[in-house]
């Protein structure tokens, strides 16, 4: 007698919860593996996704014509390359996380400008920290270990995926900081503030956000929606918005620097905000441009009739 719905259903599920738990082993054993061979890894995924996958090849190329228009065909080819090759590394960097140790951390990663930022962060109830998919953005919740309060890491859940969310929030979370889902970011941090316990809300600020978003402008020459969130909340506290630049050092290693951007943000308005970030992050990525996340599909939306352009 052949199988019921729901007999194939729960079975379907099993399965597919099975792979997701197998993704996790694999992803686990990889973060064992000492650092030669993670790059030697990394060099062969290079060549699987640039040769034979081609990943997102169309959606890289499309970004990279658009925001270096002045670039040859040739030019462009070379850049996507370069792009794959950091994207591998820091793929398995970033699963090394999960079992990287304090000692190799100490001797891989940096930091400047953490004293103005612990300084402003206890002087105004905390502060904002604007960061971007720029070089290895997952390593940088080691700063948490630089500050005089916590660090709040905002994060958008996988969905549909428990077992790998849980991998990478026990990863990001190694260090003290605390991750924080997208949707309660303002909730917490309204909170901390109220109760004077200082904060440094941390926020990968360049994430697509809806085509619905009262916020567009145009970054890397392509208009592009962002979310309120981070100016909303930086404007209602007054607290100092700080940008983190991540620059590589060498294979994975890398110096983290953090510049005040807004000093007084109630008294700055929200598009001027916006706008300064805007134009940190696209200084970054023009000085090395395949270390920006060209695969993400960032500029996917149109902005919608009636919504104006902040220029």
């Amino acid at each position: 007698m052949g199988k019921t719905k729901k007999e194939n259903h729960i079975a379907s599920g099993f399965f597919r919860q099975s792979g997701k738990w197998a993704v996790v082993i694999v992803l686990k054993t990889i973060a064992l593996l000492p650092f030669g061979c993670l790059y030697f890894l990394s060099d062969v995924l290079y060549l699987v996704i640039k040769g034979l996958v081609r990943y997102r090849s169309d959606v890289i190329t499309d970004n990279l014509i658009h925001a270096f228009p002045e670039k040859s065909a040739s030019e462009i080819l070379l850049l996507r390359n370069k792009f794959y090759r950091y994207f591998c590394d820091v793929t398995v960097e970033s699963i090394k996380l999960y079992r990287l140790s304090e000692k190799e951390l100490k001797k891989r990663v940096s930091f400047v400008g953490t004293n103005a930022l612990n300084q402003l962060a206890k002087e105004r109830n905390g502060a904002v920290l604007l960061a971007f998919h720029y070089n290895n953005w997952e390593w940088s919740g080691a700063l948490q270990q630089q500050l005089n309060c916590k660090l709040l890491m905002v994060y958008n859940q996988m969905r549909n995926n428990e077992p790998v969310d849980d991998f990478l929030l026990k990863a990001r979370e190694k260090w003290g900081g605390e991750a924080v889902k997208m949707g309660r970011a303002a909730k917490v941090a309204f909170r901390n503030f109220e109760q004077q316990q200082p904060v440094v809300l941390g926020l990968i600020a360049d994430q697509r956000a809806l085509a619905s978003s009262p916020l567009w402008a145009v970054f890397m020459n392509r208009e592009a929606a962002f979310f309120p969130g981070p100016v909303k909340i930086a404007r209602k506290t007054n607290q100092p918005v700080f940008f983190q630049q991540a620059k590589r050092l060498g294979r994975g290693k890398y110096e983290y620097s953090y510049s005040l951007l807004v000093e007084d943000p109630a008294q700055t308005d929200e598009r001027e905000i916006l706008l300064r970030y805007i134009e940190k992050m696209e200084e970054v990525i023009k000085s090395n441009p395949e270390y920006y996340l060209w695969s993400h599909k960032r500029w996917k939306h149109k902005r919608p009739e009636g919504t104006a352009l902040i220029q």
